[in-house]
Protein backbone atom coordinates (compact mmCIF):
# COMPACT_ATOMS: atom_id res chain seq x y z
CA UNK A 1 0.00 0.00 0.00
CA UNK A 2 1.31 3.44 -0.98
CA UNK A 3 0.95 6.63 1.06
CA UNK A 4 -1.70 9.18 0.18
CA UNK A 5 -0.63 11.84 -2.30
CA UNK A 6 -2.36 14.84 -3.79
CA UNK A 7 -2.92 14.89 -7.53
CA UNK A 8 0.23 15.92 -9.42
CA UNK A 9 -0.01 14.49 -12.94
CA UNK A 10 0.49 16.92 -15.81
CA UNK A 11 0.55 14.37 -18.62
CA UNK A 12 -1.10 11.03 -19.32
CA UNK A 13 2.34 9.40 -19.49
CA UNK A 14 3.00 10.38 -15.87
CA UNK A 15 -0.23 8.73 -14.75
CA UNK A 16 0.59 5.56 -16.70
CA UNK A 17 4.05 5.49 -15.13
CA UNK A 18 2.60 5.73 -11.60
CA UNK A 19 0.02 3.02 -12.29
CA UNK A 20 2.77 0.75 -13.58
CA UNK A 21 4.97 1.52 -10.56
CA UNK A 22 2.12 0.58 -8.22
CA UNK A 23 1.28 -2.52 -10.30
CA UNK A 24 -2.40 -1.59 -10.46
CA UNK A 25 -4.88 -2.96 -12.96
CA UNK A 26 -6.17 0.41 -14.16
CA UNK A 27 -6.64 0.39 -17.95
CA UNK A 28 -5.87 3.53 -19.95
CA UNK A 29 -7.06 4.54 -23.41
CA UNK A 30 -5.39 7.40 -25.26
CA UNK A 31 -8.33 7.52 -27.65
CA UNK A 32 -11.70 8.63 -26.22
CA UNK A 33 -14.17 8.07 -29.06
CA UNK A 34 -15.82 5.16 -27.25
CA UNK A 35 -17.29 7.69 -24.78
CA UNK A 36 -19.19 9.25 -27.69
CA UNK A 37 -20.79 6.00 -28.84
CA UNK A 38 -24.42 5.11 -28.27
CA UNK A 39 -25.68 1.96 -26.58
CA UNK A 40 -29.02 0.23 -26.67
CA UNK A 41 -31.43 -0.55 -23.86
CA UNK A 42 -34.42 -2.77 -24.54
CA UNK A 43 -36.67 0.24 -25.23
CA UNK A 44 -34.34 3.22 -25.58
CA UNK A 45 -30.97 4.25 -26.88
CA UNK A 46 -28.43 6.11 -24.78
CA UNK A 47 -26.89 8.70 -27.08
CA UNK A 48 -23.46 8.48 -25.45
CA UNK A 49 -21.77 6.64 -22.58
CA UNK A 50 -21.43 9.61 -20.21
CA UNK A 51 -23.64 10.07 -17.16
CA UNK A 52 -24.26 12.86 -14.70
CA UNK A 53 -24.32 11.10 -11.33
CA UNK A 54 -27.06 11.87 -8.77
CA UNK A 55 -25.60 14.69 -6.66
CA UNK A 56 -27.75 16.25 -3.96
CA UNK A 57 -27.83 20.04 -4.10
CA UNK A 58 -29.73 20.51 -0.82
CA UNK A 59 -31.50 23.37 -2.57
CA UNK A 60 -35.15 22.35 -2.71
CA UNK A 61 -38.05 24.24 -1.19
CA UNK A 62 -39.30 23.36 2.27
CA UNK A 63 -42.25 21.47 0.75
CA UNK A 64 -39.83 19.23 -1.16
CA UNK A 65 -40.22 20.95 -4.52
CA UNK A 66 -37.18 21.72 -6.67
CA UNK A 67 -35.94 25.24 -5.93
CA UNK A 68 -34.40 27.98 -8.04
CA UNK A 69 -30.89 26.56 -7.76
CA UNK A 70 -32.20 23.06 -8.53
CA UNK A 71 -33.58 24.36 -11.82
CA UNK A 72 -30.30 26.14 -12.54
CA UNK A 73 -28.21 23.01 -11.90
CA UNK A 74 -30.21 20.67 -14.09
CA UNK A 75 -30.40 23.14 -16.95
CA UNK A 76 -26.59 23.34 -16.80
CA UNK A 77 -26.34 19.54 -16.70
CA UNK A 78 -28.67 19.21 -19.70
CA UNK A 79 -26.70 21.77 -21.69
CA UNK A 80 -23.68 19.54 -21.08
CA UNK A 81 -25.09 16.83 -23.35
CA UNK A 82 -24.71 13.68 -21.22
CA UNK A 83 -26.47 10.59 -22.52
CA UNK A 84 -28.05 10.00 -19.11
CA UNK A 85 -29.13 12.56 -16.51
CA UNK A 86 -29.50 10.89 -13.12
CA UNK A 87 -31.61 13.23 -11.00
CA UNK A 88 -30.64 13.35 -7.36
CA UNK A 89 -31.97 11.54 -4.30
CA UNK A 90 -35.63 12.39 -3.77
CA UNK A 91 -37.40 11.30 -0.61
CA UNK A 92 -40.59 9.25 -0.82
CA UNK A 93 -41.84 10.35 2.63
CA UNK A 94 -41.15 13.63 4.46
CA UNK A 95 -39.45 11.96 7.42
CA UNK A 96 -36.98 10.34 5.01
CA UNK A 97 -35.35 13.62 4.00
CA UNK A 98 -31.66 14.10 4.85
CA UNK A 99 -32.02 17.86 5.29
CA UNK A 100 -34.82 20.43 5.27
CA UNK A 101 -34.13 21.26 1.61
CA UNK A 102 -33.98 17.66 0.43
CA UNK A 103 -36.24 17.01 -2.55
CA UNK A 104 -39.45 15.11 -1.75
CA UNK A 105 -41.91 14.17 -4.49
CA UNK A 106 -45.61 14.09 -3.64
CA UNK A 107 -49.00 14.68 -5.24
CA UNK A 108 -48.94 18.37 -4.39
CA UNK A 109 -45.63 19.14 -6.13
CA UNK A 110 -45.36 16.58 -8.94
CA UNK A 111 -46.10 19.38 -11.42
CA UNK A 112 -42.95 21.19 -10.28
CA UNK A 113 -40.87 18.06 -10.90
CA UNK A 114 -42.43 17.84 -14.37
CA UNK A 115 -41.52 21.46 -15.02
CA UNK A 116 -37.96 20.83 -13.81
CA UNK A 117 -37.61 17.95 -16.27
CA UNK A 118 -39.29 19.76 -19.17
CA UNK A 119 -37.29 22.96 -18.74
CA UNK A 120 -34.03 21.04 -18.43
CA UNK A 121 -34.65 18.96 -21.55
CA UNK A 122 -35.64 22.04 -23.52
CA UNK A 123 -32.49 23.81 -22.40
CA UNK A 124 -30.45 20.81 -23.50
CA UNK A 125 -31.96 20.94 -26.98
CA UNK A 126 -31.09 24.62 -27.35
CA UNK A 127 -27.40 23.78 -27.05
CA UNK A 128 -27.17 20.21 -28.35
CA UNK A 129 -29.84 20.28 -31.06
CA UNK A 130 -33.39 19.00 -31.36
CA UNK A 131 -32.26 15.38 -31.54
CA UNK A 132 -30.77 15.52 -28.05
CA UNK A 133 -32.82 13.27 -25.78
CA UNK A 134 -31.05 12.09 -22.64
CA UNK A 135 -32.34 9.12 -20.67
CA UNK A 136 -33.63 10.48 -17.37
CA UNK A 137 -33.69 8.74 -14.00
CA UNK A 138 -35.18 10.00 -10.73
CA UNK A 139 -33.49 8.53 -7.67
CA UNK A 140 -35.93 7.58 -4.88
CA UNK A 141 -34.74 7.28 -1.30
CA UNK A 142 -35.31 7.14 2.42
CA UNK A 143 -32.33 8.58 4.30
CA UNK A 144 -32.67 6.21 7.25
CA UNK A 145 -30.05 6.85 9.95
CA UNK A 146 -29.11 10.09 8.19
CA UNK A 147 -32.62 11.53 8.20
CA UNK A 148 -32.78 15.18 9.22
CA UNK A 149 -36.06 16.56 7.87
CA UNK A 150 -35.90 19.63 10.11
CA UNK A 151 -32.91 21.19 11.83
CA UNK A 152 -32.01 18.26 14.06
CA UNK A 153 -31.10 14.63 13.39
CA UNK A 154 -34.11 12.29 13.38
CA UNK A 155 -32.52 8.94 12.53
CA UNK A 156 -34.59 5.94 11.53
CA UNK A 157 -32.44 2.83 11.42
CA UNK A 158 -32.75 -0.77 10.31
CA UNK A 159 -30.43 -2.06 13.01
CA UNK A 160 -28.03 -0.75 15.62
CA UNK A 161 -24.45 -0.52 14.39
CA UNK A 162 -21.57 0.12 16.83
CA UNK A 163 -19.47 1.63 14.04
CA UNK A 164 -22.11 4.13 12.94
CA UNK A 165 -24.33 4.81 15.98
CA UNK A 166 -23.52 8.21 17.47
CA UNK A 167 -22.94 8.49 21.21
CA UNK A 168 -24.89 11.76 21.48
CA UNK A 169 -28.10 10.11 20.27
CA UNK A 170 -29.61 8.36 23.27
CA UNK A 171 -32.07 6.13 21.46
CA UNK A 172 -32.53 5.35 17.80
CA UNK A 173 -35.89 4.52 16.30
CA UNK A 174 -35.55 1.07 14.74
CA UNK A 175 -38.05 0.90 11.91
CA UNK A 176 -40.59 -1.90 12.36
CA UNK A 177 -41.49 -4.55 9.82
CA UNK A 178 -44.93 -2.97 9.50
CA UNK A 179 -43.39 0.42 8.78
CA UNK A 180 -41.12 -1.11 6.14
CA UNK A 181 -44.11 -2.73 4.43
CA UNK A 182 -45.86 0.65 4.29
CA UNK A 183 -42.67 2.30 3.05
CA UNK A 184 -42.50 -0.15 0.15
CA UNK A 185 -45.86 1.21 -0.97
CA UNK A 186 -44.58 4.78 -0.62
CA UNK A 187 -41.78 3.96 -3.07
CA UNK A 188 -44.38 2.60 -5.51
CA UNK A 189 -46.46 5.77 -5.20
CA UNK A 190 -43.34 7.88 -5.80
CA UNK A 191 -42.54 5.82 -8.90
CA UNK A 192 -46.02 6.55 -10.23
CA UNK A 193 -45.43 10.26 -9.64
CA UNK A 194 -42.04 10.07 -11.37
CA UNK A 195 -43.77 8.54 -14.39
CA UNK A 196 -46.36 11.32 -14.30
CA UNK A 197 -43.55 13.88 -14.25
CA UNK A 198 -42.06 12.31 -17.37
CA UNK A 199 -38.99 10.44 -16.15
CA UNK A 200 -37.85 7.40 -18.11
CA UNK A 201 -36.84 5.47 -15.00
CA UNK A 202 -36.65 5.47 -11.23
CA UNK A 203 -33.66 4.42 -9.17
CA UNK A 204 -34.23 2.65 -5.87
CA UNK A 205 -31.29 4.09 -3.94
CA UNK A 206 -29.54 1.29 -2.09
CA UNK A 207 -26.09 2.67 -1.32
CA UNK A 208 -24.03 4.63 1.23
CA UNK A 209 -25.85 3.24 4.28
CA UNK A 210 -29.14 4.99 3.74
CA UNK A 211 -32.10 2.85 4.78
CA UNK A 212 -32.31 0.41 1.87
CA UNK A 213 -28.54 -0.04 1.93
CA UNK A 214 -28.46 -0.60 5.68
CA UNK A 215 -31.01 -3.38 5.42
CA UNK A 216 -28.62 -5.38 3.23
CA UNK A 217 -26.31 -5.85 6.21
CA UNK A 218 -29.01 -6.28 8.87
CA UNK A 219 -27.62 -9.65 9.99
CA UNK A 220 -28.52 -8.94 13.63
CA UNK A 221 -32.08 -7.77 12.92
CA UNK A 222 -34.98 -10.05 13.77
CA UNK A 223 -38.16 -10.44 11.76
CA UNK A 224 -38.92 -10.49 8.04
CA UNK A 225 -36.24 -7.96 7.05
CA UNK A 226 -33.19 -9.26 8.90
CA UNK A 227 -30.93 -12.24 9.30
CA UNK A 228 -30.99 -14.33 6.12
CA UNK A 229 -30.02 -13.10 2.66
CA UNK A 230 -33.65 -13.47 1.57
CA UNK A 231 -34.83 -11.27 4.42
CA UNK A 232 -32.12 -8.63 4.08
CA UNK A 233 -32.85 -8.14 0.37
CA UNK A 234 -36.63 -8.34 0.81
CA UNK A 235 -37.22 -4.57 1.01
CA UNK A 236 -35.43 -3.73 -2.24
CA UNK A 237 -36.86 -6.66 -4.19
CA UNK A 238 -40.38 -6.11 -2.85
CA UNK A 239 -40.28 -2.50 -4.03
CA UNK A 240 -39.24 -3.55 -7.52
CA UNK A 241 -41.86 -6.31 -7.67
CA UNK A 242 -44.60 -3.96 -6.46
CA UNK A 243 -43.67 -1.31 -9.04
CA UNK A 244 -43.78 -3.93 -11.77
CA UNK A 245 -47.13 -5.27 -10.54
CA UNK A 246 -48.64 -1.78 -10.39
CA UNK A 247 -47.02 -0.16 -13.43
CA UNK A 248 -45.90 -3.00 -15.69
CA UNK A 249 -43.15 -1.86 -18.05
CA UNK A 250 -44.37 1.73 -18.25
CA UNK A 251 -41.32 2.94 -16.34
CA UNK A 252 -37.83 1.46 -16.14
CA UNK A 253 -36.22 0.57 -12.81
CA UNK A 254 -32.57 1.12 -12.00
CA UNK A 255 -30.61 0.71 -8.77
CA UNK A 256 -27.62 2.52 -7.32
CA UNK A 257 -26.17 -0.28 -5.23
CA UNK A 258 -23.36 -0.51 -2.73
CA UNK A 259 -21.23 -3.52 -3.60
CA UNK A 260 -18.83 -3.16 -0.67
CA UNK A 261 -19.33 -1.24 2.59
CA UNK A 262 -15.83 -1.63 4.13
CA UNK A 263 -17.48 -1.88 7.56
CA UNK A 264 -16.68 -4.90 9.77
CA UNK A 265 -18.95 -7.95 9.58
CA UNK A 266 -21.73 -8.50 10.66
CA UNK A 267 -22.44 -4.79 10.21
CA UNK A 268 -21.11 -4.45 6.67
CA UNK A 269 -22.31 -5.71 3.27
CA UNK A 270 -20.01 -7.35 0.77
CA UNK A 271 -17.17 -7.62 3.29
CA UNK A 272 -14.89 -10.48 4.22
CA UNK A 273 -15.93 -11.81 7.62
CA UNK A 274 -12.39 -11.59 8.95
CA UNK A 275 -11.12 -8.46 7.22
CA UNK A 276 -13.39 -5.46 6.55
CA UNK A 277 -10.96 -3.93 4.06
CA UNK A 278 -11.36 -6.99 1.82
CA UNK A 279 -14.50 -7.76 -0.12
CA UNK A 280 -16.58 -10.88 -0.41
CA UNK A 281 -18.97 -10.42 -3.33
CA UNK A 282 -20.94 -13.67 -3.07
CA UNK A 283 -24.07 -11.94 -1.75
CA UNK A 284 -23.80 -8.76 -3.87
CA UNK A 285 -23.48 -10.89 -7.00
CA UNK A 286 -26.46 -12.99 -5.93
CA UNK A 287 -28.50 -9.81 -5.49
CA UNK A 288 -27.37 -8.32 -8.79
CA UNK A 289 -28.49 -11.47 -10.60
CA UNK A 290 -31.88 -11.20 -8.89
CA UNK A 291 -32.12 -7.59 -10.09
CA UNK A 292 -31.25 -8.61 -13.63
CA UNK A 293 -33.98 -11.27 -13.61
CA UNK A 294 -36.43 -8.52 -12.64
CA UNK A 295 -35.55 -6.47 -15.69
CA UNK A 296 -33.10 -4.01 -14.16
CA UNK A 297 -30.87 -3.07 -17.10
CA UNK A 298 -28.71 -0.32 -15.59
CA UNK A 299 -26.82 -0.77 -12.33
CA UNK A 300 -24.92 2.12 -10.79
CA UNK A 301 -22.38 0.52 -8.46
CA UNK A 302 -20.76 2.26 -5.50
CA UNK A 303 -18.94 1.50 -2.25
CA UNK A 304 -18.32 2.83 1.23
CA UNK A 305 -20.14 5.38 3.36
CA UNK A 306 -19.54 9.13 2.89
CA UNK A 307 -20.11 9.71 6.61
CA UNK A 308 -17.76 6.96 7.83
CA UNK A 309 -15.16 6.08 5.19
CA UNK A 310 -15.62 8.52 2.27
CA UNK A 311 -12.32 7.62 0.59
CA UNK A 312 -13.78 4.20 -0.26
CA UNK A 313 -16.33 5.81 -2.58
CA UNK A 314 -14.32 8.75 -3.91
CA UNK A 315 -10.64 9.65 -4.06
CA UNK A 316 -9.81 13.16 -2.85
CA UNK A 317 -6.95 15.55 -2.18
CA UNK A 318 -8.55 17.14 0.88
CA UNK A 319 -11.13 15.56 3.17
CA UNK A 320 -12.05 14.92 6.78
CA UNK A 321 -8.99 12.66 7.21
CA UNK A 322 -5.97 11.45 5.27
CA UNK A 323 -6.61 7.94 3.89
CA UNK A 324 -4.05 5.21 4.53
CA UNK A 325 -3.79 4.52 0.81
CA UNK A 326 -2.93 6.26 -2.43
CA UNK A 327 -5.96 7.65 -4.32
CA UNK A 328 -5.10 5.42 -7.27
CA UNK A 329 -5.58 2.37 -5.03
CA UNK A 330 -9.11 3.56 -4.31
CA UNK A 331 -9.80 4.14 -8.00
CA UNK A 332 -8.45 0.67 -8.77
CA UNK A 333 -10.77 -0.84 -6.13
CA UNK A 334 -13.86 0.87 -7.57
CA UNK A 335 -12.94 -0.28 -11.07
CA UNK A 336 -12.28 -3.83 -9.94
CA UNK A 337 -15.60 -3.99 -8.10
CA UNK A 338 -17.43 -2.81 -11.22
CA UNK A 339 -15.53 -5.32 -13.37
CA UNK A 340 -16.32 -8.24 -11.07
CA UNK A 341 -20.02 -7.39 -11.26
CA UNK A 342 -20.03 -6.74 -15.02
CA UNK A 343 -18.40 -10.14 -15.63
CA UNK A 344 -21.30 -11.85 -13.84
CA UNK A 345 -24.11 -10.01 -15.66
CA UNK A 346 -23.00 -9.36 -19.23
CA UNK A 347 -26.49 -8.25 -20.21
CA UNK A 348 -26.59 -5.39 -17.69
CA UNK A 349 -25.09 -1.95 -18.14
CA UNK A 350 -22.79 -1.41 -15.19
CA UNK A 351 -21.71 2.16 -14.52
CA UNK A 352 -18.11 2.88 -13.57
CA UNK A 353 -17.50 5.59 -11.00
CA UNK A 354 -14.80 7.45 -9.08
CA UNK A 355 -13.01 9.31 -11.90
CA UNK A 356 -13.24 12.93 -10.74
CA UNK A 357 -9.94 12.91 -8.80
CA UNK A 358 -8.17 12.24 -12.11
CA UNK A 359 -9.15 15.66 -13.48
CA UNK A 360 -8.64 15.93 -17.25
CA UNK A 361 -7.14 12.43 -17.37
CA UNK A 362 -10.32 10.84 -15.98
CA UNK A 363 -11.83 10.22 -19.43
CA UNK A 364 -8.78 8.16 -20.41
CA UNK A 365 -9.34 5.81 -17.48
CA UNK A 366 -13.10 5.76 -18.10
CA UNK A 367 -12.62 4.92 -21.77
CA UNK A 368 -10.03 2.29 -20.88
CA UNK A 369 -12.51 0.66 -18.53
CA UNK A 370 -15.20 0.45 -21.20
CA UNK A 371 -12.80 -0.93 -23.81
CA UNK A 372 -11.57 -3.61 -21.42
CA UNK A 373 -15.02 -4.75 -20.32
CA UNK A 374 -14.96 -3.34 -16.78
CA UNK A 375 -18.26 -1.50 -17.32
CA UNK A 376 -20.35 -0.11 -20.16
CA UNK A 377 -21.14 3.41 -18.93
CA UNK A 378 -19.23 6.04 -16.94
CA UNK A 379 -20.57 8.44 -14.33
CA UNK A 380 -19.18 11.72 -13.04
CA UNK A 381 -20.53 13.39 -9.88
CA UNK A 382 -18.23 16.00 -8.36
CA UNK A 383 -16.94 16.67 -11.87
CA UNK A 384 -20.48 17.54 -12.95
CA UNK A 385 -20.76 20.10 -10.15
CA UNK A 386 -17.52 21.76 -11.22
CA UNK A 387 -17.74 21.20 -14.96
CA UNK A 388 -21.34 20.59 -16.09
CA UNK A 389 -20.45 20.78 -19.79
CA UNK A 390 -17.84 17.99 -19.57
CA UNK A 391 -19.73 15.66 -21.97
CA UNK A 392 -19.99 18.35 -24.65
CA UNK A 393 -16.25 18.98 -24.51
CA UNK A 394 -15.66 15.26 -25.12
CA UNK A 395 -18.21 15.22 -27.94
CA UNK A 396 -16.95 18.40 -29.63
CA UNK A 397 -13.30 18.76 -28.62
CA UNK A 398 -12.35 15.19 -27.77
CA UNK A 399 -10.96 16.00 -24.33
CA UNK A 400 -11.59 17.61 -20.95
CA UNK A 401 -10.44 21.18 -20.34
CA UNK A 402 -8.04 20.93 -17.39
CA UNK A 403 -8.92 24.50 -16.37
CA UNK A 404 -12.53 23.47 -15.71
CA UNK A 405 -11.96 20.21 -13.84
CA UNK A 406 -12.90 19.34 -10.27
CA UNK A 407 -9.86 19.57 -7.97
CA UNK A 408 -11.23 17.13 -5.34
CA UNK A 409 -11.07 19.76 -2.59
CA UNK A 410 -14.28 18.51 -0.86
CA UNK A 411 -15.71 22.02 -0.46
CA UNK A 412 -19.00 20.87 -2.02
CA UNK A 413 -19.22 18.32 0.80
CA UNK A 414 -18.30 20.93 3.41
CA UNK A 415 -21.21 23.14 2.33
CA UNK A 416 -23.57 20.20 2.75
CA UNK A 417 -22.17 19.37 6.20
CA UNK A 418 -22.69 23.03 7.18
CA UNK A 419 -26.34 22.85 6.11
CA UNK A 420 -26.05 24.96 2.96
CA UNK A 421 -27.09 24.61 -0.66
CA UNK A 422 -24.19 22.94 -2.36
CA UNK A 423 -22.24 23.22 -5.58
CA UNK A 424 -18.72 24.01 -6.77
CA UNK A 425 -17.06 26.74 -4.73
CA UNK A 426 -14.06 26.90 -7.09
CA UNK A 427 -15.68 27.17 -10.52
CA UNK A 428 -19.13 28.49 -9.65
CA UNK A 429 -18.09 31.17 -7.17
CA UNK A 430 -20.82 33.59 -8.19
CA UNK A 431 -23.35 31.36 -6.46
CA UNK A 432 -21.50 29.15 -4.00
CA UNK A 433 -18.55 31.10 -2.60
CA UNK A 434 -20.75 33.26 -0.39
CA UNK A 435 -22.76 30.23 0.75
CA UNK A 436 -19.54 28.40 1.60
CA UNK A 437 -18.01 31.30 3.54
CA UNK A 438 -21.23 31.93 5.48
CA UNK A 439 -21.47 28.28 6.46
CA UNK A 440 -17.82 28.11 7.55
CA UNK A 441 -17.83 31.39 9.50
CA UNK A 442 -16.48 30.83 13.01
CA UNK A 443 -16.26 27.05 12.64
CA UNK A 444 -13.19 24.82 12.83
CA UNK A 445 -11.85 23.40 9.59
CA UNK A 446 -13.47 20.23 8.30
CA UNK A 447 -10.26 19.28 6.52
CA UNK A 448 -8.33 16.69 8.50
CA UNK A 449 -4.56 16.27 8.42
CA UNK A 450 -4.56 13.06 10.46
CA UNK A 451 -4.86 9.46 9.38
CA UNK A 452 -8.20 8.04 10.47
CA UNK A 453 -8.14 5.66 13.43
CA UNK A 454 -11.45 3.95 12.69
CA UNK A 455 -10.62 2.53 9.27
Amino acid sequence: MYSHEKYRFKKLEELVEKIDEMKLDVPISEELDILKTSCQLSKRELQNRMIVHPMEGCDGELDGSPGELTFRRYQRFARGGAGLLWFEATAVVPEGRANPRHLYINKENVAVFKRLLDVSLEEGKKVNGDKYKPYTVLQLTHSGRYSRPVNAPAPIIAVNNPYLDKKDIQQYHIITDEELMALEDAFVEAAELAKKAGFDAVDIKCCHRYLCSELLSAHTREGQYGGSFENRTRFLLNIIDKIRNRMGDSIDITVRLNIFDAIPYPYGWGVDKNSPDQYDLEEPIQLVKALSKRGVEILNVSAGNPYYNPHIGRAYDLGSYVPKEHPLEGIHRLMELAKLIQQQVHEMMIIGTGFSWLRNLGPHVAAGGIKNGYFKLVGFGRQAFAYPDFPRDILEKGEFDKKKCCIACSKCTEIMRDGGRTGCVIYDQEVYKEIYLAGRDGKPSLVGTHEADHI
